[in-house]
């Protein structure tokens, strides 16, 4: 009898040591963070944006046996070579997203589609404590099913990712889901993939600018996801700034002009490389 518990005790112990180090993931890990006081302290409450607000044309995508999912699309002047999906921080689908889709629109001649892409369902905030709430009751299933009904929407089969800090996690995760239509994918600071198996199934090519005074995206994270990618056999270009987090974000207090100046050649270079030759 007392074998009996123990061996159903032991069971059942493995059974949830295997359930928690297999229930997270990335995207989930990232959004735990949020509940730190550290971590939300570090997130410098947003300037207004401090160029001209491009608001792109607000359409509603439909999302099978789900309410529509809401983008800002800049739509390709002609017949579009490429997709690229674009994928606000944890303020939401802000005024300083929708100008860096503009630019991006413009920078990369006008023949893509620029989508950017509202996973908070239209929460949009300055405020620290807020963003911290969104992140966390963002449901991952139903930015799934966001993600995938816009890649199905999308007008071409040649699709790219970009995305900064929450964003920037959920870049690569919309990379995975687009499967072979993925080509490129951008991640600005945000929390990689660690599931090997899984970034086998990538097909794009991912560029990762981060950076080195960060204290959540840590070097030993980049370090680690460098591995995994050489281990699936992926190909990984990497940016590393002697920055903190959110550098590259112009309304941000501490955002560092020349290291995001340098990093966003770098993203239209990747782009016009991996997705439009």
């Amino acid at each position: 009898m007392h074998n009996a518990l123990f061996i159903i005790a032991a069971t059942a112990l493995m059974s949830f040591n295997l359930h928690a180090q297999t229930c997270c993931s990335a995207t989930q890990e990232f959004a735990a963070l949020s509940v730190k006081n550290a971590f939300r302290s570090a997130h410098a409450e947003p300037r207004s944006a401090s160029l001209p607000i491009h608001s792109g044309t607000s359409v509603a995508i439909p999302v099978p046996g789900e309410k529509p999912a809401n983008v800002v699309m800049f739509k390709a002047t002609g017949e579009p070579s490429a997709t690229v999906l674009v994928i606000h921080e944890w303020w939401g689908l802000n005024d300083n997203i929708k100008n860096v889709a503009h630019t991006l629109y413009e920078n990369l001649g006008k023949n893509v589609d620029v989508i950017a892409v509202d996973l908070y369902e239209g929460v949009v905030t300055s405020n620290r404590e807020e963003a911290a709430a969104a992140m966390q009751n963002a449901d991952a299933d139903r930015i799934k099913s966001v993600l995938n009904a816009v890649i199905d929407a999308s007008r071409s089969d040649n699709i790219g990712t970009i995305g900064w800090c929450f964003g920037g996690g959920w870049s690569l995760q919309a990379s995975m889901l687009a499967g072979t239509k993925a080509s490129a994918c951008v991640i600005y600071y945000g929390m990689p993939e660690k599931d090997v198996d899984k970034l086998r199934r990538l097909n794009a090519s991912v560029l990762g600018i981060f950076a080195t005074e960060d204290k959540w995206i840590t070097p030993e994270v980049v370090s680690e996801f460098q591995s995994n990618m050489t281990t699936a056999g992926k190909s990984l270009q990497l940016k590393l700034y002697k920055a903190d987090h959110a550098f590259a974000n112009p309304s941000n207090p501490g955002y560092d002009n020349e290291h995001a100046q340098d990093a966003w050649k770098a993203t239209v270079e990747f782009f016009r490389i991996h997705l439009l030759q």
